[in-house]
């Protein structure tokens, strides 16, 4: 079967997560020479169970043979397309500041299928700066862009307090699926994709498991206590 001739499925959420960096370990493996993959080699590389690697990847519908695996010259392909990494998506970017800039600077992502072809913010020093080769445009600009080139993709890397009225504006403009950077929750109407990206969440993790290994006990009455060896 070629890749893109299975029907697409719904997939969980983790296994979904899973697969980039089964990708990344896989193109890894390919610059080290090999040409062959087994699920349990895959597993033994990312300290996974092997049954788990196996069914996530048998979720994207390509087969393995048993006891052998998958010829990596045929796995990688069909995970770039089940993710749909080579069908390139343009996208917008509100909110110019330190990590919108961040942002349009990662050339990792037009490598992955999303392109960021305008940026908008309301800072009026920002409005008319090149950032990596985008003009920074006025915000109220956005929703018309996106109609006239069909833009399916908005980013926010806005403040907290913007996002919801950025949002709308997405919304407005027609935009299908919105990857929010702004920490707070917004609200999207039925049917628009939304993908949050907590980075407090992740800092609260490692800041937690990070006190945890040093033995620094839980704050006391605004004193943190390191626990005795």
């Amino acid at each position: 079967m070629k890749p893109g001739t299975h029907l697409r499925r719904e997939i969980p959420e983790a296994s979904l997560r899973r697969l980039p960096v089964y990708y990344r370990n896989l193109q890894a493996m390919v610059a080290a020479g090999a040409s062959q993959v087994s699920c349990a080699d895959l597993a033994r590389v990312l300290g996974l169970d092997p049954t788990q690697v196996r069914k996530d990847i048998e979720m994207t519908g390509i087969v393995g043979k048993p006891r052998v695996g998958y010829p990596l010259g045929e796995l990688i392909p069909w995970l770039e397309n089940f993710l749909g990494w080579n069908r390139p998506k343009e996208a917008v970017l509100a909110g110019a500041g330190s990590l919108g800039s961040a942002l349009l600077g990662y050339e990792k992502f037009r490598r992955h299928g999303m392109l960021i072809v305008a940026a908008f913010d309301t800072d009026p020093e920002k409005i008319g700066e090149r950032i990596h080769g985008r003009e920074v445009q006025p915000l109220m600009f956005l929703p018309d862009f996106v109609r006239q080139h069909k833009t399916q993709v908005g980013v926010i890397a806005t403040p907290a307090e913007t996002a919801q009225s950025v949002t709308n504006l997405m919304v407005s403009g027609g935009i299908q699926a919105i990857w929010n950077f702004a920490p707070t929750h917004i609200q999207v109407p039925a049917g628009i994709i939304l993908q949050n990206e907590d980075l407090y969440h992740s800092l609260a993790s490692l800041s937690f498991k990070l006190e945890s290994k040093l033995g620094v006990s839980p704050v006391e009455n605004g004193t943190c206590y390191a626990k005795d060896n």
